[in-house]
């Protein structure tokens, strides 16, 4: 039995470690290409390690653009749209989890089924849309569609953790003369602060990376997100694989922030306590 368990556990790590392997390796050899020079990039026998240690690829990013400001627009559009789009899915998810009404379930369907619709169909209505409102080239015209994008899948998420709450605790608040929008704020909100915040990452990331709708409606460089910033190093006959390099690391650190954050809020358990027994 000792020795199943050690050839299991053994198994377990090289497994593991594989996949490990795997993910990683990918971001480390970003890394690793954002610290070599030109000439170096493309070279054998591979390089793993630059032997002739480079930034120039990262100040040229902030000396030939304004990846400073890209970097501003893509954090206010992100957090906006994060933002509003978690503020409704609260409310949305809150009526999905705790009223009974005719088609409820046709609505929780109709969510999913946004989900598989590709984005490029409602492009030419959209691009209408903005046109006709005045902003194209603005970063309200994706603040905009973001939230709306954002709405389904985060008001799903929302009911699942709303029906992990037992019920009884709005109920009580509201035996002790709360409304019911006072004891959502204040009762049941608080509980599940860890599934919020897991709600509010999901789609702050989502609107980070997200490039199509960027390229399409935004133009101008002083309203440019880091993909449509990013997608500019590639030109015609070339591709800048430096600057590419040093603008994926630089856009992956608040993600990256963002995620380890997120370790902490444990949805499993977040309501023990919470209801006496």
């Amino acid at each position: 039995m000792k020795k199943q368990f050690n050839l299991w556990f053994l198994t377990k790590i090289v497994v593991l470690g594989c996949f490990l392997l795997f993910t990683v390796f990918p971001l480390y050899w970003i890394f690793v290409t954002s610290l070599k020079p030109r000439k170096d990039m493309f070279t054998l026998p591979l390089q793993y390690w630059p032997k002739e240690l480079t930034f120039d690829n990262y100040v040229n990013i902030f000396g030939i653009s304004s990846f400073g400001t890209y970097i501003v627009n893509s954090l206010i559009v992100s957090a906006v749209a994060g933002l509003f789009s978690l503020l409704i899915a609260i409310l949305s998810g809150y009526v999905l989890a705790r009223f009974h009404f005719k088609g409820k379930n046709q609505v929780i369907f109709a969510f999913l089924i946004t989900q598989m619709i590709p984005i490029f169909i409602a492009l030419a209505p959209l691009y209408l849309l903005m046109s006709k409102l005045q902003l194209l080239n603005r970063l309200p015209s994706l603040m905009l569609i973001y939230t709306v994008m954002m709405i389904p899948f985060c008001t799903i998420i929302m009911k699942g953790f709303f029906e992990r709450i037992p019920s009884t605790l709005e109920e009580a608040a509201m035996i002790d003369g709360c409304s019911r929008l006072t004891a959502l704020f204040k009762v049941i909100i608080p509980v599940m602060l860890p599934g919020i915040t897991a709600t509010f990452i999901f789609a702050f990331v989502q609107c980070w990376n997200e490039l199509f709708l960027a390229v399409m409606f935004i133009d101008e460089e002083g309203s440019k997100t880091i993909p449509v910033a990013m997608n500019s190093f590639i030109s015609k006959f070339d591709i800048d694989w430096g600057a590419m390099s040093a603008a994926t690391v630089l856009s992956v650190i608040p993600t990256l922030l963002l995620f380890a954050f997120a370790q902490k809020y444990i949805v499993e358990g977040m309501t023990q306590g919470s209801v006496k027994g």
